[in-house]
């Protein structure tokens, strides 16, 4: 328990929480963070989750992907993150090839849980389901990405929208299932169309956390520095400048965690079809 700004009791946010959330139809908010100082603001404005994601390497590191992020590099992150928070709860991603075993998983994540996460997040299916099921029989909650994941990236052939046309779609769905039998906790979906994250979403009994896959997920989740129109270069369509809303970045967090509660965020055209 804490006290926050308004001098109100409130919990730490808990897995358990969440999944109430999602049962009683609450939006559950996200932000990617990869400081204390930010961490604080962002924990004090409501924000139910924070993200350490790979997306350090590009807005923080300045490198064109989340490919040379290391185990280290999101280590450091988590401890910086984790001192800055007393309420959100707090997930690491695993960082390109870090999960490409169970031993190289349970390593990583280990790592990551004592730097203070209460989670990790692993993109992608096939053989990661095998992963995700060594680390929650280890006593480690997953969070399962799935649609655009960044990481394969080589594979895609670039940033792509994924999900669309009936095959592709079929396989997305399966995909989300199976991450959630082998014990996922929360799942990601980014850059799918919205008709298709809705029909996922209503699918599974876990929560959906969407970023550019409309307003049918269970929760909403964005990049830091893309909330607050820090990106260098074109913004993604699912991106809303916040601190246009909000007025000072205090207020963009507030303004996030209002507008995705009230479902304001995303429209339509923060999405694809």
């Amino acid at each position: 328990m804490y006290t926050n700004a308004a001098g109100a009791t409130t919990s730490p946010v808990t897995l358990p929480r969440l999944l109430q959330a999602r049962d009683e139809g609450r939006r559950i908010t996200m932000l990617t963070c990869y400081d204390a100082g930010f961490a604080r603001a962002i924990d004090a404005a409501g924000v139910d989750s924070v993200l350490v994601g790979d997306s350090l390497g590009m807005v923080v590191q300045g490198h064109g992907s989340t490919l040379p992020v290391t185990v280290a590099d999101i280590e450091y992150h988590t401890a910086c993150v984790a001192r800055g928070l007393q309420r959100a709860l707090l997930l690491s991603d695993m960082p390109f090839q870090s999960d490409a075993t169970p031993a190289a998983a349970i390593d990583a994540a280990t790592r990551f849980l004592r730097a203070g996460a209460a989670m990790v997040k692993i993109e992608g299916a096939g053989f990661k389901l095998d992963v995700i099921r060594h680390l929650v029989e280890r006593e480690t909650p997953v969070c399962a990405h799935l649609g655009l994941t960044p990481q394969s990236v080589l594979r895609l052939g670039g940033y792509r929208v994924q999900g669309r046309g009936d095959e592709a779609a079929a396989r997305l769905l399966d995909d989300a299932r199976a991450v959630e039998q082998a014990g996922a906790s929360m799942l990601v979906l980014e850059c799918v169309p919205a008709p298709l994250a809705e029909r996922i979403t209503a699918s599974l009994s876990i929560p959906t956390i969407g970023i550019g896959a409309g307003p049918g997920c269970t929760g909403q989740v964005l990049v830091l520095h893309d909330m607050l129109g820090l990106r260098h270069g074109r913004q993604p369509r699912f991106v809303k400048d916040v601190l246009a809303t909000g007025g000072s970045v205090t207020g963009a967090f507030e303004a996030f965690v209002r507008e995705v509660g009230e479902g304001a965020f995303p429209g339509p055209e923060h999405g694809y079809a």
